[in-house]
């Protein structure tokens, strides 16, 4: 056996050295005398970033008004949603992107009258900052060329960010390979991090990744209610995706995807390893 076969905590040395994970987590833990910036300064803040990146140079779709119907009651959503590990890639219309889109992260009221700064999301925040931004893509909406898009809430639009399918291009990004031929909208959850790390330091990391965890449900009852599936992804290559989505991967990157697709029980899992 070489060193190389040891596992790594193993190694002499090494035994005791503490993982990452639990570093942070006691890192981001908060006490009772726990600091964090007067109302004035998060203001301050709030106002030099954007509540959601605009892309003005990029083509606007403005999204219909309406919304889908949903097929099923609350109860009924949550006890049917499973994870669609079998999708198969169906016509979306613009109206059913809309419901999904503004199920997951649109804007519900203002914030007049409060002390928070921005209009409230459809979604918990911490501190109602809402570091979050939303991406897709997908070749099988109509009224939509095939291609990458991003959704802003305030305005209830899409920009239209590159043009062609690039289903193949992803699918060599993801553990499940198959995904990304297999459904109809690929979701990009994508985090700014400083919106929320400048108010509440290493555990506004934390509330990032719950939000994300927020937007996902939401996704996943809306479109189960719709009669279509879904399945949340968490294996793909960071870096890779971030590259696709132009983002830096540090102060900007993807937290978590997820795949919308009509359902095909029958189909069967055709999931490929990375490099296969």
């Amino acid at each position: 056996m070489t060193r190389a076969d040891v596992p790594r905590h193993l190694i002499a040395g090494l035994e005791k050295e503490t993982p990452l994970w639990e570093l942070f987590h006691e890192n981001s833990k908060a006490g009772r005398y726990s600091f964090f910036p007067q109302p004035e300064f998060i203001n301050q803040q709030m106002a030099r970033m954007l509540q959601s990146f605009d892309y003005e140079q990029y083509p606007e779709i403005q999204l219909p008004q309406s919304r889908t119907r949903l097929d099923l009651d609350m109860q009924s959503a949550i006890s049917a949603r499973v994870s669609g590990r079998d999708l198969t890639p169906v016509r979306l219309t613009l109206e059913q992107v809309a419901t999904l889109l503004a199920n997951c992260y649109g804007v519900t009221r203002d914030n007049e009258g409060t002390d928070f700064p921005r209009p409230f999301r459809i979604v918990p925040s911490g501190g109602a900052l809402y570091p979050l931004e939303l991406y897709f893509h997908s070749a099988h909406v109509e009224e939509l060329e095939a291609g990458h898009y991003h959704y802003n809430p305030m305005r209830g639009s899409l920009r239209f960010l590159r043009y062609g399918d690039e289903s193949r291009r992803l699918s060599e990004s993801l553990v499940q390979r198959n995904l990304a031929l297999d459904c109809s909208l690929l979701l990009f959850i994508t985090a700014v991090f400083e919106r929320s790390a400048f108010k509440y330091g290493e555990r506004g990391y934390r509330f990032v990744l719950i939000e994300a965890g927020h937007v996902a449900q939401n996704l996943a009852l809306t479109a189960t209610a719709m009669g279509l599936g879904c399945l949340t992804i968490g294996g793909y290559a960071d870096r890779q995706i971030d590259e696709l989505l132009g983002l830096d991967g540090v102060s900007h990157s993807t937290i978590y995807m997820a795949g919308i697709g009509g359902t095909a029980p029958d189909a069967g899992t055709r999931a490929l390893p990375m490099g296969a």
